[in-house]
């Protein structure tokens, strides 16, 4: 009875993956169906226009790859350094305990209220206005959640002989950390990063509420510059009626995927090049 329960799971289980594979086959198919033919060297480097034929995806592009980068700087230090305190230095007191569950709790809140918090503190309060700066500050926000829980979770892999060693030597707690924990649990922290920039590079609702321009004919040229970015500029293609700026949008998905698995092959090889020095 033990064994059929078990082979009905596995089958359930294999079955839910395959129809989720042949879904996500299904759609990709389809997109690449509707914008392989629009995809060229032209489209890449031309700006916006309200001729589908003369359209191109340079400055949604660019703005991506700024607020992505800028995205990263500032929620990989700030993740990781709070990590390390509540890990490292932190005590089980209710208050650590209070900010562990906010943090977990803050990982599933819906991007749009930070999006809100970007608009009333960044926007109004800080004044950066409609710009990079303050959409990487929004976007950080909300990878933040995702990068202080992978990190510890990180930071526990690290056995607790290494910290003991390093301590023998008369290393101190700081350069323990620094120069045996945090290298060691530098492949684990990269995948948090990953995960949170993903989620982070396809977020359309936090960057309109700040006021990311859905229409811009130029590229980001500084962290002060106005901006628009690949899925907005894929919204505003879908929302337009003739069909020929559908293909720019089919267009548009294939190459935010391009760059999201460009982006996500770089932070993998960094990790696979770090876990093989930490065995060597």
């Amino acid at each position: 009875m033990k064994h059929r329960a078990d082979l009905a799971f596995r089958i359930v289980a294999l079955s839910t993956l395959v129809f989720a594979l042949i879904t996500l086959a299904a759609l990709v198919f389809d997109v690449v169906a509707d914008g392989a033919g629009r995809l060229s060297w032209q489209f890449l480097t031309s700006l916006a226009s309200r001729k589908p034929e003369e359209a191109g995806i340079y400055h949604a592009l660019a703005g991506s790859i700024w607020v992505i980068l800028l995205t990263g700087a500032l929620a990989m230090p700030l993740g990781v350094a709070a990590a390390v305190y509540l890990e490292e230095y932190g005590t089980r007191s209710r208050a650590a305990r209070f900010i562990e569950i906010n943090i977990a709790n803050l990982a599933a809140v819906p991007s749009i209220i930070y999006g809100l918090l970007g608009l009333g503190v960044f926007v109004r309060v800080m004044g950066m206005g409609r710009s990079v700066m303050a959409g990487a500050c929004t976007l950080a926000l909300l990878a933040l959640p995702v990068v202080i829980l992978s990190t510890r979770e990180a930071l526990r892999t690290v056995p607790s002989t290494i910290r003991e060693g390093s301590y023998a030597l008369g290393a101190t707690k700081w350069q323990t950390i620094w120069h045996q924990v945090l290298p060691m649990a530098m492949p684990g922290i990269l995948t948090g990063l990953i995960l949170s920039l993903s989620r982070a590079i396809g977020e359309t609702a936090p960057l309109i509420t700040i006021g990311a321009l859905t229409y811009i004919p130029f590229a980001p040229d500084s962290v002060w510059s106005p901006f628009t970015v690949l899925p907005i500029q894929v919204f505003n293609w879908v929302s337009r009626p003739q069909s020929a700026f559908k293909e720019n949008a089919a267009a548009g998905i294939l190459v935010l995927m391009a760059l999201l698995l460009a982006m996500n092959a770089i932070a993998v090889f960094l990790r696979d090049r770090l876990q093989r020095q930490g065995r060597s």
